[in-house]
């Protein structure tokens, strides 16, 4: 575009609703400095109040969604991003108001000592969601460059108004900004461009995503003594980022081993009692890619269960792995694909993952050629890859004492020379 913003147009024919994600690298990581770390989470909060054509929040609201529209903003160590879903007969109006809010703000102090204090709650009430307490954790351990919870919180008195206005002229630019726009945009895609052209936002930069140099980490107890069970999530980290072909292999592994009650981990689990739930992911992003497990188990059973994760991790990097079990994954997949474009939002947030974090673009449409072309050749060595890089870590929130969260991380150890023994 003329503006320097780039993003993604995508036309759902005959669609009734028009949905709009307008996404800045613009999170916690580009602060300033340490001392204003939650500043990103505060301008998010203040995105939708006071602005050049309304006075307050409530007024901006009201008129906002008085046809039903829907509005959100979220945060991350990156991003911050502002979504929003509106009728197709008023997309054009919703359009105008998001350029208001995002272009336009009127930064008060009194709507930013309401927004400290309520972003202040929010983190103090996630302080009791122990999957919360777990993640910023274990990325700290692995080398990261994030606070915790509890010193998130903490830097938020220290932010000021004149800190709230310095973080937005600075990263709400044209270069920085990335848009995702869905919706019957059948004879419309020149209107909506000329609009996000005359966006009033300086050119400025779309910044780099920040390195860190990750590493191995001993395993981490956060202390609760109301915590009976134990809380956990572990990683293994490979510093490069998977192509979307690995990605979906590892999708169809994660199948395999916790995705559903017959999985060889959580259906195991189950079928002995060793846990309620669990699960593995991947994380891809700019500089390196995660396999991460959680779930919560109980202490007289932890030991168990990560013997269990440990054996059945094993097989696969021997190789043990059934063709039928990859093909049913692979079915899963299909299945999942074919149900996925439901709505204008699903097949939105289909392209923003890895569009806004890696700059990627893979069609929905090439997705059953990446399911077809898994195998266990690439399963396996993803596999060896993850657990061979000597990138791991474990948190975990509980009462229990720390020489039992030592020995499960042990567990999950494996031989250099023979990683399956």
């Amino acid at each position: 575009m003329a503006s320097g913003a780039k993003g993604l147009l995508i036309d759902v024919p005959d669609a009734s609703v028009m949905n709009t994600k307008i996404q800045f690298r613009a999170g916690m990581r580009y602060a300033k400095r340490p001392e204003v770390y939650e500043i990103a989470h505060v301008v998010e909060h203040l995105a939708f109040g006071a602005n050049a054509k309304y006075s307050s929040e409530q007024a901006f609201e009201s008129d906002f969604t008085k046809n039903g529209a829907y509005h959100n903003a979220w945060t991350s160590d990156f991003s911050v991003c502002y979504e929003s879903e509106c009728a197709d007969f008023e997309w054009d109006r919703i359009m105008e108001l998001q350029r208001i809010a995002i272009t336009s703000p009127k930064f008060n102090d009194e709507e930013l000592q309401s927004e400290k204090g309520n972003v202040k709650a929010e983190l103090t009430g996630y302080m009791n969601e122990y999957c919360r307490l777990l993640w910023p954790k274990l990325q700290q351990m692995l080398g990261e460059d994030v606070p915790s919870l509890q010193e998130r919180i903490k830097t938020i008195p220290n932010i000021e108004l004149k800190d709230i206005r310095e973080h937005y002229r600075r990263t709400h630019t044209a270069h920085n900004m990335r848009f995702i726009i869905a919706g019957n945009l059948r004879h419309r895609k020149r209107q909506i461009t000329r609009m996000l052209n005359n966006w009033e936002l300086k050119p400025g930069e779309r910044f780099e995503i920040p390195y860190d140099e990750l590493h191995d980490s001993n395993p981490v107890l956060i202390r609760r003594k109301d915590a009976s069970n134990i809380t956990f999530a572990f990683s293994w980290v490979v510093p490069r980022k998977l192509t979307p072909p690995e990605v979906y292999a590892m999708n169809c592994l994660n199948h395999i081993l916790t995705g559903t009650m017959s999985s060889r981990i959580l259906g195991q689990a189950r079928k002995n009692g060793l846990v309620y739930g669990m699960g593995s992911d991947i994380n891809n992003t700019w500089h390196n890619a995660s396999w991460d497990f959680d779930g919560e188990v109980n202490a007289e059973s932890a030991e168990k269960l990560f013997d269990l994760i440990r054996k059945e991790i094993a097989k696969v990097l021997k190789g043990e792995i059934k063709d039928e079990d990859i093909e049913a994954a692979k079915s899963y997949a299909t299945g999942r694909y074919q149900m996925g474009a439901q709505t204008v939002n699903q097949i939105s947030d289909y392209y923003a993952d890895g569009y806004f974090t890696n700059g990627t673009l893979e069609r929905y449409d090439r997705t059953p050629g990446l399911i077809r072309g898994i195998n266990k050749e690439t399963i396996v060595r993803l596999a060896q890859d993850f657990i061979e890089s000597n990138i791991h870590g474990l948190a975990t929130v509980s009462s229990v004492e720390k020489a039992l969260v030592n020995e499960l991380d042990e567990r999950l150890k494996f031989s250099e020379t023979q990683p399956g023994a």
